[in-house]
C-alpha cells in the first residue's frame, strides 16, 4: 500500500459523544480519510460494496448476532473490521477475530490506541485491548476458533441438531460433537442456551 495515499474508512452509527470522538480523532491524522460515516447496520454492506474503505470501525452492540462479522468479512475480504465495544470480554475479542475481525477494542481506549489499530489493522495485523490480570488464574485469552469450529458455530447459533449440521458441513456427527465441544470450551459455556446467550451482542 502506497504510504501517501490515506487509509479510507467508514465508520458505522455509534452513540453520539463516541460518534463525534472519533470522527475528530481520525480527521486530525492525514494518513487517514472517513469517506462514510453514521452508517447504520442494515448500510454497511452496500456502502462497504460503494466505497471499499481500507477500514470499517463497527459498533459490537450494534450487530444482530457475531457472525455478522464472519459474514461481512467474507463479502469485502479487503475491508479490514475494527471492532469497538463497551468494556469486551477475551472470548468476545478472541470469537470476533476468529470470526474475521481484524481488531477488538475497548471504547474506553485511549485514542491513540484507536489510531494506532487502525494503522496495524490496515495492514492486515491483529489487534486485542491490553491484556488486564487474569481472575481465579484463568488465561489472559482463549484459543481462537478454528474456521471449521467457527463453521460449527455458525450451524449452532441457527439452531441446528447435530445431524443437520454433519449434513451441512459434509462431516460426521461425531466430528460435529467434538468441534461443538471444543466451541463451548473455547467460549466458557456449556449449554446451546449459554452459547445463544454469549453470542447475542450486548451494548
Amino acid at each position: 500500500m502506497d504510504a501517501h495515499v490515506p487509509v479510507t474508512i467508514l465508520l458505522a452509527r455509534f452513540e453520539d459523544l463516541v460518534s463525534a470522538g472519533l470522527r475528530s480523532l481520525i480527521g486530525a491524522d492525514a494518513t487517514l480519510r472517513i469517506v462514510a460515516s453514521d452508517v447504520h447496520h442494515g448500510e454497511l454492506d452496500s456502502l462497504i460494496a460503494e466505497h471499499a474503505p481500507r477500514v470499517a470501525i463497527l459498533s459490537f452492540g450494534s450487530l444482530h448476532a457475531l457472525t455478522d462479522i464472519r459474514r461481512l468479512s467474507a463479502a469485502h475480504p479487503a475491508t479490514r473490521l475494527v471492532v469497538l465495544a463497551n468494556h469486551p470480554t477475551p472470548g468476545e475479542c478472541s470469537q470476533l477475530l476468529a470470526l474475521g475481525a481484524t481488531a477488538c477494542l475497548g471504547k474506553e481506549v485511549e485514542g491513540r490506541d484507536v489510531l494506532n489499530a487502525i494503522h496495524l489493522a490496515s495492514r492486515g495485523l491483529h489487534v486485542l485491548p491490553h491484556a488486564t490480570p487474569a481472575r481465579s488464574g484463568a488465561p489472559l485469552l482463549p484459543d481462537l476458533l478454528t474456521p471449521r469450529e467457527a463453521d460449527v458455530l455458525d450451524q449452532l447459533q441457527l439452531g441446528r441438531s447435530n445431524s443437520e449440521i454433519a449434513l451441512a458441513l459434509s462431516v460426521s456427527v461425531e466430528t460435529v460433537r467434538t468441534h461443538a465441544r471444543s466451541v463451548f470450551r473455547k467460549l466458557g459455556v456449556r449449554s446451546r442456551r449459554e452459547l445463544t446467550t454469549l453470542t447475542a451482542p450486548r451494548r
